[in-house]
C-alpha cells in the first residue's frame, strides 16, 4: 500500500493492522468475491429506487398547470380567465382572445380538477394569454378548473388553488425539501461519524416514514411545507450514509462501477415516475405510494451491520473483531484463511479507546481542507448552472414545440442525466477522477461562455451590421438559426454540468478520510443543494436576475478549471482512514512523469517541518525519509 494509507497509534508506533486495511482485512473477507458482501451492496442498490421517487417528485406534485376562471358558460369562461405559463408567469386576461384555443396541448378534459376536487366540465381550455406584465394581483376569479399534465387528476396546487396571488406559495413548498435535503445533509453527517452509519441510517428510515407519509395528510400548504422540510432532512441523513457505506464497503478498483450503478437504480425511478403518477392519479395516493417502499428498509437494521471500516478507523477494535467473526461466519470462511494475521493482530488493539473526529478538526489541516472546499465550489457550480442550461432550453426564449410538452421536457432532463453518467463511466475509466472533472468542467464553461458571449454578439451584429461579412452573417443567422444553437449548447452544458456535479461527490467520498467521510460527504451534497436552491429563487423572483446568475456562475466555471489542477488523483488509490492519512492525500501531476524525472514534491519529511499538523508529524516517522506523499523520490 502507498504511504497515504498508513495510520499510526497515539504513541506514535505504526500500527500493523490499520496500515493496510485495503490490503489485509478486505482480502482476508474475500473483498467483494464474498457472498456476504454483494449482499449488503445490492441492499446499498435498492433505496436508490426509492430515493429516485422521492427526489423528483416535486416535479409532479408542484407542477404549475394551466388553469382558467370557472364560470357560468364559455363566454364567462371565454372573457375572464387566467393562464400559468411554463415558468409560473401569473397574470389576469379579462380581454377575449383573438386566436382559436385548441385542447390538443392541454390534454383530456379529464385532466382538468378544481379546488373541490371534483373533475370534468365540457369547456375546452384556453390558450396562453399575451405578455400582460406583472398583474398577477388583480385576478378577478375565486374559483378554477385546472389542466394538469403530469398525469394527475389533482395536485397540490389545484387542491389549494395556488394561483395568482397565491403562487408565491407553491415557491416555497420547492424550497421546503431543499432546505430540509441541505440541513440534513450537514447535520446527519456530523452524526453519522460520531454515533456510526447504521443508527444514522434506521433513524432516517424511520423519520422518513412518519413524516411522509403525514405530508399526504396535510391541510393546508403551510402544513404541507413544513413536512417537506423533515422528510427532506430525514432523506439527506438516507442519501449520505447509503453513498458512505457504499464506498467504505468496495475494495479500490469497484467503488466507482458500485457508485455508478446505484446512480443508474435511481435514475430508473426518475424514469418511472410519470408512469407512478399516471397510476395513482391523485397527488395524495402518490406521496404515500413514494414512501411506503421504505418500510422494507426498517429490516435493515437486522440484517445490515455497521461499517466495518469505520469501526476500525475510530479504534472501536472490540466491535471490530465481532463484525469480522460475523463477517467470516457469513461467508463460511475457516480460521485459517487469515494468513495476514488480522485476528491476532486485533487481539493486540482491544485495550485501546475509540477516538472519534467531528469535521471541524479539518480546519487545522493543510491539504485536507483545501480538496473539500475545492470540491464544494465544484458541486456548487455544477449544479447551480445546470439549472441555466434548462432554463435556456425549456424557456419561452427558445420555441419548440416539442419541447411545450410536459413529458417531453422531463424525459429530455431524464435523457441528458442518463447520457452523462454512461459518458463518465468511460472517461474516468481513461482519465482518472481528477482528469474526468477538469474535462467535463471545460465543457460546461465552454457551453456557457458560448451561449452568453457567441449568441448576443450575434444578434448585436445581426441588428447593426458594420461591414459586409456582418451582414452576411446577419441574413444567414436567423432568429431560428440562433435558438437552434442555443439549444445544442444547453444540451452539451447540462450533459457537461451533470456530470461535474456528481464526480464532485464522489471525489470527495474518496478522498475524505474515513473518520470524517460523511461529514465531508455532507458539506459538498450541502453545496449541491444551495446550487439546485438557485433555480426556484430564480422562479419565485419572475425570473429576475437569470442572465446575472448564468454570468456568476459561469465565472465560477473558470475559477474550478484552475481549482481542480489542485486536487490528488484517488483512482486505485486506498481510502485514508484518518484525518493524516488525508494530509498525505496530496497532488500528483496531471500527466505522469518521464523515467529518471525528479518529481517537484516534498518528501514527508520536509512536509511535517513546516505543516504544524502533529497528526502528521506522527504518522511521517513512520516512514522513509526518501518518500513523499505520493511514493518514492527517485535519486
Amino acid at each position: 500500500s502507498g504511504p497515504h494509507s498508513s495510520c499510526c497509534s497515539a504513541t506514535g508506533a505504526p500500527s500493523l493492522l490499520l496500515l493496510d486495511y485495503d490490503g489485509s482485512v478486505l482480502p482476508f473477507l474475500g473483498g467483494l468475491g464474498g457472498g456476504y458482501q454483494k449482499t449488503l451492496v445490492l441492499l446499498t442498490w435498492i433505496p436508490a429506487l426509492f430515493i429516485g421517487f422521492s427526489q423528483f417528485s416535486d416535479s409532479f406534485l408542484l407542477d404549475q398547470p394551466n388553469f382558467w376562471c370557472r364560470g357560468a358558460g364559455k363566454g364567462a369562461e371565454l372573457a375572464g380567465s387566467t393562464v400559468s405559463g411554463r415558468w409560473g408567469d401569473m397574470g389576469n386576461w379579462t380581454s377575449l382572445p383573438t386566436t382559436p384555443f385548441s385542447t390538443d396541448s392541454w390534454g383530456a378534459a379529464g385532466n382538468r380538477s378544481n379546488n373541490n376536487g371534483t373533475y370534468g366540465g365540457d369547456t375546452p381550455p384556453l390558450p396562453s394569454p399575451p405578455d400582460k406584465g406583472d398583474n398577477a394581483s388583480n385576478c378577478d376569479c375565486h374559483e378554477w378548473d385546472y389542466g394538469i399534465r403530469t398525469g394527475l387528476v389533482r395536485n397540490v396546487v389545484s387542491k389549494w388553488d395556488l394561483v395568482c396571488d397565491n403562487a408565491w406559495k407553491v415557491h416555497i413548498a420547492k424550497f421546503s425539501l431543499l432546505v430540509g435535503l441541505i440541513f440534513g445533509y450537514l447535520i446527519t453527517g456530523c452524526i453519522a461519524d460520531w454515533v456510526g452509519r447504521r443508527p444514522v441510517l434506521l433513524f432516517s428510515i424511520i423519520f422518513i416514514l412518519i413524516f411522509g407519509l403525514t405530508v399526504a395528510l396535510s391541510v393546508n400548504v403551510t402544513m404541507f411545507s413544513t413536512l417537506r422540510f423533515f422528510e427532506g432532512f430525514c432523506l439527506a441523513g438516507i442519501i449520505l450514509t447509503l453513498y458512505a457505506l457504499r464506498i467504505e464497503l468496495c475494495p479500490p478498483g469497484k467503488r466507482f462501477m458500485i457508485t455508478m450503478v446505484a446512480s443508474f437504480v435511481a435514475m430508473a425511478g426518475q424514469f418511472l415516475m410519470p408512469g407512478l403518477a399516471a397510476l395513482c392519479r391523485d397527488w395524495q395516493v402518490l406521496q404515500a405510494l413514494i414512501i411506503c417502499p421504505f418500510l422494507l428498509m426498517l429490516l435493515y437494521w437486522s440484517i445490515f451491520p455497521e461499517s466495518l471500516r469505520w469501526l476500525m478507523a475510530t479504534q472501536q477494535f472490540e466491535s471490530a473483531k465481532k463484525l469480522i467473526l460475523h463477517f467470516t461466519q457469513k461467508n463460511c470462511m475457516s480460521p485459517e484463511s487469515d494468513i495476514k494475521g488480522v485476528m491476532p493482530e486485533l487481539e493486540k488493539e482491544l485495550s485501546r479507546r475509540p477516538k472519534k473526529v467531528c469535521i471541524v478538526k479539518v480546519v487545522g489541516t493543510r491539504n485536507l481542507w483545501k480538496n473539500i472546499v475545492v470540491l464544494c465550489v465544484n458541486s456548487l457550480t455544477g449544479y447551480g448552472i445546470h439549472h441555466c442550461f434548462a432554463r435556456s432550453m425549456m424557456g419561452h426564449e427558445v420555441k419548440v414545440p416539442l419541447l411545450e410538452n410536459f413529458y417531453a421536457d422531463y424525459y429530455t432532463m431524464a435523457s441528458i442525466a442518463l447520457a452523462s453518467c454512461l459518458a463518465m463511466c468511460v472517461v474516468v475509466r481513461f482519465l482518472g477522477r481528477r482528469g474526468g472533472l477538469l474535462l467535463f468542467m471545460i465543457l460546461t464553461a465552454l457551453a456557457s461562455l458560448l451561449q452568453l458571449g457567441l449568441l448576443n454578439l450575434i444578434g448585436k451584429y445581426s441588428q447593426h451590421p458594420d461591414s459586409e461579412l456582418q451582414l452576411k452573417l446577419a441574413v444567414g443567422m436567423s432568429d431560428s438559426v440562433k435558438d437552434k444553437f442555443s439549444i445544442a449548447f444547453s444540451i452539451v452544458g447540462m450533459f457537461a454540468s451533470h456530470a461535474v456535479g456528481s464526480l464532485s461527490v464522489f471525489f470527495c467520498a474518496e478522498i475524505t478520510p474515513t473518520v470524517i467521510r460523511c461529514g465531508g460527504l455532507g458539506l459538498v451534497l450541502a453545496s449541491a443543494g444551495f446550487g439546485m436552491l438557485t433555480a426556484p429563487i430564480i422562479e419565485l423572483h419572475n425570473q429576475k436576475g437569470y442572465f446575472l446568475h448564468h454570468i456568476i456562475f459561469a465565472c465560477c466555471t473558470l475559477i474550478c478549471i484552475i481549482c481542480i489542477l489542485l486536487l490528488p488523483e484517488s483512482r486505485d488509490q486506498n481510502l485514508p482512514e484518518n484525518i493524516s492519512n488525508g494530509e498525505h492525500y496530496t497532488r500528483q501531476p496531471l500527466l505522469p512523469h518521464k523515467k529518471g524525472e525528479q518529481p517537484l514534491l516534498l518528501t514527508n519529511a520536509e512536509l511535517k517541518d513546516y505543516s504544524g499538523l502533529h497528526d502528521v508529524a506522527t504518522a511521517g516517522d513512520g516512514l522513509p525519509e526518501g518518500a513523499t506523499a505520493n511514493g518514492m523520490k527517485s535519486m
